[in-house]
């Protein structure tokens, strides 16, 4: 599948980020790929924007590099605080997703619940 030029600079800039993080957090290629089960090669490819870094491996590469994904997907600090929930509430939200599906289930009834006795007053 051919990609575009726009996704081409997207994966070469996020290679760079990965790198820089990387370093920063002193970890080798060796060290980050094991994380991920890739090879050094493959990692490298990912750092040099040869290769697409696969959209379930960015949570990983986030926690393993010690960043959120928006800052290892260039957003800038300005775009991350115009709108959204509070700080704990993120938090929780993210704990939530971390639940088993059966248990955020409970957790989403419970939330409708209170939400929809909130409106009615």
């Amino acid at each position: 599948m051919a990609i575009s030029q726009d996704e081409r600079e997207f994966f070469v800039e996020l290679g760079s980020r990965i790198a820089q993080h990387r370093k920063d957090s002193h970890l080798t290629q060796v060290q980050l790929a094991e994380t991920l089960g890739v090879s050094q090669p493959t990692m490298n490819a990912y750092e040099l924007g040869q290769r697409r870094v696969p959209v379930s491996a960015l949570p990983v590469l986030a926690k393993a590099l010690g960043v959120g994904l928006e800052e290892l997907l260039g957003e800038s600090q300005a775009a991350t605080k115009k709108r959204g929930p509070a700080p704990k509430l993120q938090q929780q939200v993210e704990r939530l997703a971390q639940l088993p599906k059966a248990q955020q289930r409970v957790v989403m009834q419970m939330l409708d619940g209170v939400l929809a006795q909130a409106g009615s007053r």
